[in-house]
């Protein structure tokens, strides 16, 4: 099944990355040597760009495209969202990957660690 088109999500990725950096159509074509009116045709789906053009520009933006076998696809989602997430709530504080919440109740006075 060959695709009709730039997938939306992708596109909308392209878009936000380019806005997140504050740069302009035509700031982005001229990183990636393209005319601002191409670059316009990838986020409104009128243009696919070839894939070395995709990767010149997922690469400006500061991303790269990589292949994931599909049954991992929800774990790279949810890594990708919970990335997104921390950078929307960044407190530039260094997070323990496995932390226990602040929430949990606390053993009476004891510490974990004693006998």
């Amino acid at each position: 099944m060959r695709l009709q088109g730039l997938p939306a999500e992708i596109r909308l990725s392209l878009k936000e990355a380019r806005q997140k950096r504050g740069w302009s159509q035509a700031e982005l074509g001229r990183r990636a040597s393209l005319p601002q009116m191409h670059i316009s045709g990838i986020e409104s789906g009128k243009i696919v760009p070839r894939f070395d053009t995709l990767l010149d520009l997922v690469r400006v933006l500061g991303f790269d495209l990589l292949m994931v076998p599909r049954a991992l696809v929800p774990a790279m989602q949810a890594l990708i969202r919970d990335e997104r997430n921390q950078e929307e709530h960044r407190d530039d504080s260094e997070r323990p990957l496995y932390a226990a919440d602040d929430d949990a109740p606390k053993t009476q006075g004891h510490s974990h660690d004693e006998v």
